[in-house]
C-alpha cells in the first residue's frame, strides 16, 4: 500500500481519520486513498514563480467561481454525469517514474522549497470545488489488469466513479520493426483493463489518456523492454526529431485506441457505465525552455497542460472547432448549457474521427519520372579550373546537408507510422534510387550528363549509414545543426575511395530553417534572422575553407504559411494536433492575429537574411568555389482539388512533410534555377502547375553563377553594397544631407533608457583603440599616418558640421545642438570624452572607463546624474592582431572578462547611460586590402597574426575561428541580462561589423580611398561610413540590424526616427516591431519600415491558466511533475541541448 510521508502534524491524524473511513468502504490494502482533508494539507505552502503578484491567485481559490452543484438525486445514467456528482477518483497505468510520494520542486528567484507531499491527479483536486467530499483512490503500481482488479475490489458501485486510465507512450518500445507490435500490444492491455472495470464495476466514467509526457525528451529505445539488438543512439538526435518521433507514436496509439473504442461501442451497452478516449494525446509542451521547473515558463507549460486534461474530461463549447484540433483549451468551467462530464453520447461530434482523403495508391505517376532530352550533354573539353565555366557533365561528387525533406521522412509513406522512415533514395536535392524515369532527383537529373556521378544516397536509413552516403541531413535539423553536418560531410568526402577530392567537382545542396521557423516563438531572440543566417555562414565556412571545386546551392527556405490551409479543413483529416506539437508557431495562430503576422515577417526575414549573406560576396573569394542562392521555395503555392480542398496526395500522412510528388517539382525547380541566369531565377513553387525541366542552351553550357551572370542578383534593399564611387570622381567632403523632421526631445527628461529619444542625448563618449583616435584618418602620406584626427572619428568626432563631416556626434547635434563630450581637430588624450588610445586591447578599457568617469564627475558642465549619455565602445583589432603572440593573455576568454569589468563599471557607477557596443569587424578580409606604395607594407607589421598566415592555413583557420569567438563571446555577454535590471541603463549590440564586407571599385578591387595609408586603418570616408551604419543601427530593433557595413557613398543614407518608433532601440523597446526589407533614409517623408517583429505573444487563456495556477499545480500536479523529472534526470546525459543565448538578437 502507498502511504503519505508528511511532518505535518495535523495531517496524521487526518489520515488516520481516512483510514478508518476507508476500511468500511474500501477493502484492498493494496489502494491508496486521499482524503478531502489530507488533499488540502497537502497544498503546496509556498506559490510558484510568479510574473506579478496579480497575475496568480492564492492557494485556496476556487477554480471556477461559481461551481455547479451536484445533481438533485444520483443520476441513472453515466451520460448524465456532472462533476458535481462524482464521489470516486482514482488512476490507472501511472507506473513509478510517473508518479511519487515527494516531489520538491526550488523556486528559483527566493531560493523557497515547495513539497508536495503526495500524488492525487489534478481533476480530484479541481473536483473537490463541485463535490468537497470527493476521494482520490491510486492502485499500487503493477501491470494495467492487475490495477483494474485491484480497484474493482476496491471501489463501491453505490457511488459515481471517474476513472482516469493512463495509457503513456514511453513505455512503448521503438526498436526497428517493432513499433507497429507494441502499438497494438499496448492497445490489447488497454482492451483488457476496460473489459475488466466493465465486467465489475456500475456507475463509472472512464477517460482513457493517452499520455506523452515531455514533448521533447528523449525516447528508451526499448521501452523498457530488452535493449534493440542494433541499438542507435537516439541522444545525438536533434530536439526536433524527438519531438517528432514523440508526437507521431502519440497519434499512432491516439488512432489506434479511437479504432478500439469504436469497435467495442465504448463500453456502453449499460447506462452506468462508458468509456471515452480523450480527444487528443496530452503531454507537456515546453519547446525552447529549461528543464528546469524553477523556471515560470516551465511552470505555465505545465499549468497548461493540467487545463488541458481537465477540460477534456467536460463537454466542448463547441464541437470541431479549430481550438479543438489544435488542442487549445475551450472551456475551463461546465456550463448551464452544458453540465456534464463528456462521453461518446452526449458530445459524439467531439469524438468523431473525420475519414482520410488521402489516398496514396491514387497519386499519378507523371509527377515521379522526368523526360529530359537534352542535346548538349557534354563535358568541357578540359576539367575547369573555375566555377564559373562549369557544365553539369562536370560534376561528379554531390552531396546535401538539411532536414527531415533532405533526409525525406515520409517520401514513400503509406501511413503515419512510415513517416519516421528516412526515404533518403528519394531525396529531391541527393537521392539516387531507380533512374530519372521514374524517380525525380537532382543526382539522377545530373546522370544524365554524367553517370559516373557518386555521392547520392539510396535506400532508406539514418545520415551515419553507408547507403546516406553524402546525404548528411539530419531529421529535426535547425541551422545550428548545419556546421555538424558539413564536417561530417568533409569527412565522408575525405575518407572515399570514390573520391578524388582535390580534382573533383562537387555540388553541394544546403536547405534549412523550417524548423527554426516552428520554434520561433519559443525564444525570438535564439531564433532571429540574424542568428539564423550566421550559422549558415558557419557552415558555409567550413565548406568555403575545406573543400575545393565546389558549387554550394544555398536554397532559399521555403514560405510556410500556405500549409496552414492543411489544418484549417478538418474534413481532410490531417492529424492537426500532431502538426501543431510539431510547429506550433506557424499552425497555431489565429488568422489576422499579431502572431501570425509575425510568423510571417520572420519567415520573410530569414528568406532576406539568407540573401544577403550570399550577396555579401563572402564566398565569391575564389575561383574555384562559390556559393549560388536557389529562390524557387521564395513562395508558394499551395496545390488544390477542383472542390478547392488543398490537395494531400502532395503531402506525407502526417500533412506537414512532402510526398514523392512534391520531391519531384523540388528536384525539377532546383535543377531549373541552376541553369537560370542569376538574376531571373524563378522564384516561386506551384505545386500543381507542375515544372518541366529543362536543358543547358546553346548559348552557355554552363550552371548560372554571380560570376558569369551578366546582372547582379535583384535582392532586397538591404542587401550587399553596390559599387563605390570611382577615386577620379570622389567628392570634395564625406558629409551628408539630413532632412529628418522629428529632432525634438521628450516632453520631459526620460527616466527610463527604452524611452530615449536623440534628442535627450546630452553627453556623448568613446572608448577604444586607434581606429576610435582616427588614426591616420587625413593622412595623405606615411609621414602623417601617426596623426590622431579626432575631430573626424566616426563615433566621437565633432569637427565641423554634418554637411562637410560626418560623425555620430554631428548627426546628433541635428536633434541636440547643445551636445557635449566630442572631440575636435588633431591631438592626442585629453580631447572630450574621447577616451580612446592607439594600440589599446581589451584589457586596456577598464582603465579607459575608470579616466571616463573620473572626467564625467569632474566636469562642470555636465549634470552627472541627470544627463543621459552615450557612450560608444569598440575594441579588439590589436587583440586579434597580436593574438599569435600571446595565445593566453589574449584569449576570447579574457577579452569577454576586460569587457565585463568595463562594463560592470559603467552599470555601478554612472546614471543614464546608453552603451553602443560594436561588434569587432571580421578583419581576415584587410588581406584583400594591398597597393604598392610603401604605406601598405606596414600592414604585416601592424597585424601579423591575421596577415602574415598563408590561405588556407591552420594558422589562418585558427584566427577565423578565435575572431568568431570574440564576436560570439560579446554576443552573450551583452545579452546574458546582467545589465538589465536598471531602468537608465542598457548595452545594445550594433553589429553592422558582423560580417565584413571590403568595399570595392569599378576596377572589381578593393577602394583604397576607404583606408589610410597604410591599408590598415581607414580614411575620414571610412570613417564617415562607419558613422552612418552605427547611427542606422541605433535605429533598428535588435533581432533585426543590419549585420554587415555597406559601405556606399550616398548623401541621404542616414534613417531617421519616426512619430511610430521615435526612441533609440533597446532589447526591450525592440519587442513588437514590424518587418520589411525596405529603410526609410533622410530623404525620404515615410514612417521607417523595420524588420523582425519579436513580441513574446501570451494567448488570452493564458491569463485564466495562471489565475488558476496555484490550485492546478499544487498536489494535483505531482505525478506528472514527478514524471517528467525522473525520466528526464535518467536522460540527462543523453539528450542534446542547445547552447541557450539568453536576451535578444545575437
Amino acid at each position: 500500500m502507498m502511504r503519505i510521508h508528511s511532518t505535518d502534524p495535523e495531517l496524521r491524524p487526518a489520515r488516520q481519520h481516512s483510514g478508518q473511513r476507508a476500511n468500511s468502504k474500501f477493502k484492498n490494502s493494496k489502494i491508496k486513498r486521499i482524503s478531502p482533508r489530507a488533499r488540502e494539507s497537502a497544498r503546496p505552502t509556498v506559490q510558484p514563480p510568479r510574473r506579478a503578484a496579480s497575475e496568480t491567485s492564492s492557494q485556496s481559490a476556487a477554480f471556477c467561481a461559481e461551481p455547479l452543484p451536484p445533481s438533485t438525486s444520483p443520476p441513472s445514467s453515466v451520460h448524465s454525469l456532472t462533476p458535481g456528482d462524482v464521489s470516486v477518483v482514482s488512476a490507472l497505468g501511472l507506473s513509478t517514474p510517473h508518479r511519487s510520494d515527494e516531489a520538491k520542486i526550488r523556486q528559483g528567484h527566493s531560493g523557497a522549497e515547495i513539497v508536495f507531499r503526495s500524488s492525487p491527479l489534478a481533476p480530484a483536486n479541481i473536483l473537490s470545488g463541485f463535490n468537497p467530499d470527493v476521494t482520490t483512490l491510486l492502485p499500487e503500481p503493477s501491470n494495467l489488469l492487475k490495477e483494474a482488479e485491484d480497484l474493482t475490489l476496491s471501489l463501491n458501485n453505490s457511488e459515481w466513479k471517474l476513472l482516469l486510465l493512463f495509457v503513456p507512450v514511453d513505455e512503448l518500445s521503438i526498436c526497428p520493426g517493432q513499433v507497429r507490435s507494441a502499438v497494438d500490444s499496448a492497445v490489447h492491455k488497454v482492451e483488457e483493463a476496460l473489459d475488466k472495470l466493465h465486467e465489475k464495476l456500475s456507475r463509472a466514467l472512464v477517460h482513457v489518456v493517452v499520455w506523452g509526457g515531455h514533448a521533447d525528451a528523449v525516447f528508451d529505445s526499448h521501452g523498457g523492454a530488452p535493449q534493440c539488438e542494433q541499438e542507435e543512439d537516439f541522444s545525438a538526435r536533434p530536439q526536433n526529431w524527438h519531438r517528432l518521433q514523440r508526437a507521431i507514436l502519440m497519434t499512432v496509439l491516439q488512432e489506434s485506441l479511437d479504432a478500439l473504442m469504436q469497435r467495442r461501442g465504448w463500453w456502453s451497452d449499460r447506462e452506468d457505465f462508458s468509456v471515452v478516449l480523450q480527444s487528443s494525446p496530452t503531454c507537456i509542451d515546453s519547446s525552447g525552455n529549461s528543464n528546469d521547473a524553477d523556471d515560470v515558463t516551465s511552470w505555465s507549460h505545465l499549468s497548461e497542460t493540467l487545463i488541458q486534461l481537465w477540460t477534456k474530461l467536460l463537454q466542448p463549447v463547441e464541437a470541431n472547432s479549430a481550438q479543438a484540433r489544435l488542442g487549445i483549451v475551450s472551456n475551463l468551467c461546465p456550463s448551464q448549457e452544458r453540465p456534464y462530464l463528456l462521453t461518446h453520447r452526449n458530445s459524439p461530434s467531439q469524438l468523431e474521427t473525420p475519414e482520410s482523403t488521402h489516398d496514396t495508391k491514387s497519386q499519378p505517376t507523371p509527377f515521379m519520372g522526368t523526360s529530359l532530352s537534352c542535346t548538349h550533354k557534354s563535358p568541357s573539353p578540359s576539367v575547369p579550373t573555375s566555377v564559373n565555366a562549369l557544365r553539369p557533365a562536370d560534376i561528379k561528387v554531390v552531396g546535401a546537408l538539411g532536414d527531415s525533406l533532405t533526409a525525406a521522412n515520409g517520401v514513400g509513406a503509406n501511413n503515419l507510422l512510415d513517416v519516421l522512415t528516412e526515404y533518403r533514395g528519394l531525396s529531391w536535392s541527393i537521392g539516387g534510387d531507380s533512374s530519372l524515369s521514374s524517380v525525380t532527383t537532382l543526382p539522377n537529373i545530373l546522370r544524365q550528363f554524367n553517370p559516373s556521378l557518386t555521392g547520392f544516397s539510396t535506400g532508406e536509413g539514418k545520415a551515419t549509414t553507408t547507403q546516406a552516403f553524402l546525404n548528411q541531413a539530419v531529421a529535426g535539423a535547425k541551422s545550428e545543426d548545419l556546421v555538424s553536418q558539413a564536417t561530417a560531410l568533409v569527412k565522408r568526402m575525405k575518407g572515399d575511395s570514390r573520391i578524388n577530392f582535390q580534382n573533383d567537382w562537387k555540388v553541394i545542396t544546403v536547405f534549412i530553417g523550417g524548423n527554426d521557423l516552428c520554434d520561433y516563438c519559443s525564444n525570438t531572440a535564439y531564433y532571429s534572422a540574424t542568428n539564423f543566417a550566421n550559422r549558415i555562414r558557419d557552415a558555409l565556412d567550413i565548406l568555403h575553407k575545406e573543400v575545393p571545386r565546389a558549387l554550394v546551392n544555398l536554397v532559399e527556405v521555403f514560405y510556410m504559411i500556405p500549409l496552414r490551409k492543411l489544418h484549417q479543413d478538418s474534413s481532410l483529416g490531417c492529424p492537426t494536433w500532431l502538426v501543431n506539437l510539431m510547429c506550433s508557431c506557424v499552425v497555431k495562430p489565429a488568422e489576422g492575429s499579431s502572431e501570425l503576422q509575425t510568423i510571417m515577417n520572420i519567415n520573410r526575414a530569414y528568406q532576406t537574411s539568407t540573401r544577403n549573406l550570399v550577396n555579401s560576396g563572402r564566398y565569391n573569394t575564389r575561383s574555384d568555389f562559390t556559393v549560388v542562392l536557389q529562390p524557387f521555395f521564395r513562395d508558394v503555392v499551395l496545390p488544390l482539388l477542383s472542390n478547392g480542398k488543398p490537395d494531400r496526395s502532395f503531402f506525407a500522412p502526417d500533412c506537414f512533410h512532402l510526398s514523392q510528388k512534391s520531391q519531384a517539382l523540388m528536384a525539377r525547380a532546383l535543377w531549373n534555377n541552376m541553369l537560370e541566369s542569376v538574376s531571373s531565377k524563378k522564384t516561386s513553387l506551384d505545386f500543381k502547375a507542375g515544372i518541366t525541366a529543362k536543358c543547358p542552351s546553346s548559348s552557355t553550357h554552363y550552371f548560372s553563377t554571380y560570376g558569369n551572370s551578366k546582372s547582379v542578383y535583384a535582392a532586397s534593399p538591404t542587401t550587399a553594397p553596390s559599387v563605390t564611387v570611382p577615386s577620379e570622381t570622389l567628392p570634395p567632403n564625406w558629409g551628408r544631407d539630413f532632412s529628418c523632421t522629428l529632432t525634438a526631445p521628450s516632453d520631459t527628461i526620460p527616466a527610463s533608457v527604452h524611452e530615449l529619444r536623440p534628442g535627450d542625448i546630452k553627453v556623448v563618449a568613446a572608448l577604444g583603440d586607434s581606429i576610435t583616435a582616427g588614426f591616420g584618418a587625413k593622412a595623405k602620406n606615411i609621414l602623417q599616418l601617426l596623426n590622431e584626427e579626432r575631430g573626424v572619428s566616426w563615433s566621437i568626432g565633432g569637427d565641423e558640421t554634418l554637411e562637410t563631416v560626418t560623425t555620430l556626434p554631428n548627426i546628433l547635434k541635428k536633434f541636440n545642438p547643445n551636445v557635449l563630450g566630442f572631440s575636435k581637430g588633431t591631438s592626442k588624450r585629453p580631447n572630450g570624452l574621447n577616451m580612446a588610445v592607439s594600440g589599446a586591447k581589451a584589457s586596456d578599457i577598464p582603465g579607459q572607463v575608470r579616466d571616463l568617469i573620473e572626467t564625467l564627475r569632474s566636469d562642470t558642465n555636465v549634470n552627472f546624474e541627470q544627463d543621459w549619455k552615450l557612450v560608444t565602445l569598440f575594441i579588439g583589432g590589436n587583440d586579434l592582431c597580436q593574438y599569435c603572440k600571446d595565445r593566453d593573455l589574449l584569449s576570447p576568454k579574457m577579452y569577454k572578462e576586460h569587457i565585463r569589468s568595463a562594463l560592470d563599471m559603467l552599470y555601478n557607477e554612472v546614471p543614464r547611460v546608453l552603451v553602443n557596443f560594436v561588434e569587432i569587424l571580421q578583419i581576415e578580409d584587410l588581406r584583400k586590402v594591398k597597393s604598392n606604395n610603401l604605406g601598405c607594407s606596414l600592414q604585416t607589421t601592424l597585424c601579423p597574426c591575421v596577415l602574415n598566415p598563408e590561405e588556407n592555413s591552420e594558422e589562418m583557420y585558427e584566427m577565423r575561428r578565435i575572431n568568431r569567438e570574440l564576436q560570439t563571446n560579446t554576443e552573450r555577454l551583452i545579452y546574458g541580462g546582467l545589465y538589465d535590471n536598471r531602468a537608465d541603463f542598457a548595452v545594445v549590440l550594433q553589429p553592422f561589423f558582423q560580417i565584413s564586407v571590403v568595399p570595392m571599385g569599378t576596377d572589381k578591387q578593393p577602394d583604397l580611398s576607404f583606408f589610410s595609408v597604410d591599408c590598415f586603418h581607414f580614411s575620414e570616408r571610412g570613417h564617415a561610413e562607419m558613422a552612418i551604419a552605427l547611427w542606422n543601427n541605433m535605429l533598428e530593433p535588435v533581432g533585426s540590424k543590419q549585420t554587415y557595413n555597406n559601405f556606399t557613398y550616398d548623401r541621404s543614407k542616414i534613417q531617421c526616427p519616426s512619430e511610430e518608433h521615435p526612441f533609440i532601440f533597446t532589447r526591450v523597446n525592440s519587442l513588437g516591431t514590424k518587418p520589411t526589407g525596405h529603410r526609410m533614409t533622410t530623404s525620404e517623408a515615410l514612417v521607417p519600415l523595420t524588420a523582425g517583429g519579436h513580441e513574446n505573444h501570451v494567448n488570452s487563456w493564458t491569463a485564466a491558466v495562471l489565475a488558476v495556477a496555484g490550485v492546478l499545480i499544487g498536489v494535483a500536479a505531482t505525478w506528472i511533475v514527478m514524471h517528467c523529472r525522473e525520466r528526464r534526470k535518467r536522460q540527462k546525459n543523453q539528450e542534446l541541448r542547445s547552447v541557450e543565448m539568453k536576451g535578444t538578437a545575437l
